[in-house]
């Protein structure tokens, strides 16, 4: 476990230098240059970098182990820093929307500069790089954070190939399609925060399991003859995982060693699976 803590901190400190360093570079050159779409692309990064931050931040608090406030440990903060970040991508989004429609309105023009070309590039690079480097760590340890933060990263790529679209057609002296790139640039964020918002909202809202892991443990039941029925399933988010509880009807002749020893064998079997990190059974004998 300290393991994928220690990772998904390395992770939020590469996305928080790299950031950095594209959001200096693209904010200088985007100004200068009076570039809507690499305006809107160096707000995309200091949106990059808050959500590197609440990464580096939400990691720390979730790897705090299991207290007696604390009962599950506090893995939720993970997706409470989610919500933040998601939060935070909507509200730039619609700013960005507004200017970048302005932009269009105006029929404003940029000035352009090979400075811009490279700077795309040098931008897709790196957040290519950043991309397979959190993917990697996010199938490895299915963190919602690192989600966040590779989706981000893949959306850059996206989002900097069409900056860099529209910069070349500036050598046409076709400069609408910055205002045009810079708004699909905002709705593209806004997309991608609502998204986050909802997946982050569901888990604290308490969502249950998804039907196919449900049928998993059904499955799991259904191996032991000597349960005749199962009923009342309830699962809660705890972190990552889910703690799930369930009841089991046996035969009423049944002693209350062998049920519970089956009982307890059951849990350990649920446990096993990949989304459960608690599993409880009750037991309820029943005439046959």
């Amino acid at each position: 476990m300290q393991e994928k803590f220690k990772d998904i901190k390395k992770a939020g400190i590469a996305g928080i230098l790299g950031n950095i360093f594209l959001l200096i570079i693209k904010a200088t050159i985007g100004f200068l240059t009076n570039s809507q779409s690499m305006i809107a692309d160096s707000a995309n990064s200091a949106s990059d970098i808050l959500a590197s931050f609440m990464t580096f931040i939400g990691n720390k608090i979730s790897s705090e182990p299991k207290d007696n406030d604390h009962n599950f440990g506090h893995g939720k903060a993970e997706y409470i820093f989610s919500l933040f970040i998601s939060i935070t991508m909507i509200l730039l989004s619609f700013k960005l929307l507004i200017d970048s429609i302005f932009s269009l309105i105006r029929k404003s023009h940029f000035e352009f500069s090979w400075i811009l070309i490279i700077v795309c590039i040098l931008t897709i690079i790196i957040k290519f790089i950043l991309y397979i480097y959190t993917k990697s760590m996010f199938k490895k340890y299915n963190s919602i954070l690192l989600k966040s933060n590779y989706k981000d990263h893949k959306n850059d790529c996206i989002v900097t190939t069409f900056t860099l679209i529209s910069i070349l057609l500036g050598l046409l002296e076709i400069y609408w399609v910055d205002g045009v790139v810079g708004i699909g640039i905002s709705i593209w964020i806004l997309i991608t925060g609502f998204g986050i918002f909802f997946e982050s909202y569901n888990v604290l809202m308490d969502v249950s399991l998804d039907e196919k892991t449900k049928k998993t443990i059904m499955n799991l039941v259904k191996e032991h003859e000597d349960i005749k029925n199962c009923y009342n399933l309830y699962s809660t988010p705890v972190g990552y995982n889910y703690f799930v509880v369930f009841t089991i009807a046996v035969n009423g002749n049944m002693s209350t060693y062998e049920s519970h020893k089956l009982a307890n064998h059951l849990e350990k079997d649920v446990e096993a699976l990949d989304k459960i990190d608690k599993a409880v059974v009750h037991v309820h004998p029943v005439d046959l």
